[in-house]
């Protein structure tokens, strides 16, 4: 049986590439790589030339099926993600699974990886941490994903594409309130690297008069243990005081959301059952 390495490659900056990577690349007998043509300029810079063959998540059953027959005839084969750690909501799950279900064995070698990375330069706690990667783009499975956000205490790190953050921020600061902690880490380890911590609402503001660009890895407080939640009968009672007095529903669920620290949604929700 050959071996299958799950390698992590740097995320940008080439210097982050561990010399028992670059040993076990010039050594290995094929890559699987995501991305072919980045992974043929990473194999360049250390001067190694295995077969490289196309494995991402589009790729045919037939293309794991062959890469599985290579390894039960004795071939090395090293996986290789676009950047960071195979499988961390990247491609490479199916060929882990169907190499250890032929007893191969499978051999980490980890490094860089871009949610640990955006968690050490946050500042927020990462002792516990909830990751989500990339977001349902709609309907009821983006809502529960945001419901898991908004109630969890532990940190929270999402994967954006950097056209929609501004819109993610928006909606999460309508859900989480807009005074929830995060930090926006983008481009790590690249030459326009930046990791920009405020509120959701003041983030949002500055990326949608500063639109961004590269890859986007948001790390976003957990709710706070500390806060209390208000007596539902005050929040009701506030509701139809300002009701009363004129407000529109849509003025009230914000007054509401900023008085008692509720999600404007919620707030919202609260306020048409009245």
């Amino acid at each position: 049986m050959g071996k299958l390495f799950v390698a992590a490659s740097p995320l940008g900056n080439l210097g982050d590439i561990s010399s028992r990577l670059v040993e076990t690349l010039r050594a290995c007998d094929i890559v699987a790589a995501e991305d072919t043509r980045r992974a043929r300029k990473l194999l360049n810079h250390v001067d190694a030339h295995p077969r490289v063959v196309s494995c991402h998540a589009q790729s045919p059953p037939e293309r794991i099926e062959k890469l599985v027959s290579d390894l039960a005839e004795g071939r090395s084969v090293v996986m290789l993600t676009d950047a960071g750690t195979p499988t961390i909501s990247d491609p490479g799950r199916q060929l882990v699974a169907s190499a250890r279900g032929l007893d191969v064995e499978v051999i980490a070698i980890p490094g860089p990886s871009a949610v640990t990375a955006a968690l050490s330069v946050s500042g927020l706690p990462a002792d516990r941490f909830l990751f989500l990667g990339f977001l349902p783009r709609k309907g009821s499975e983006r809502r529960k994903r945001f419901e898991e956000i908004s109630n969890s205490r532990w940190t929270v790190v999402i994967f954006e594409a950097a056209g929609r953050i501004t819109g993610l921020l928006n909606e999460l600061s309508e859900v989480c309130g807009k005074n929830r902690e995060a930090v926006v880490a983008r481009e790590l380890t690249k030459l326009h690297e930046e990791a920009r911590s405020g509120t959701l609402e003041e983030l949002a503001v500055y990326y949608r008069e500063n639109p961004p660009r590269g890859e986007i890895t948001l790390v976003l407080s957990g709710s706070s243990e500390s806060r209390t939640r208000p007596e539902p009968e005050l929040v009701e009672q506030r509701a139809k005081e300002l009701l009363s007095a004129g407000k529109s529903r849509k003025d009230t669920a914000n007054l509401v959301a900023d008085e008692f620290s509720l999600p404007r949604r919620e707030a919202y929700r609260l306020v048409c059952d009245i």
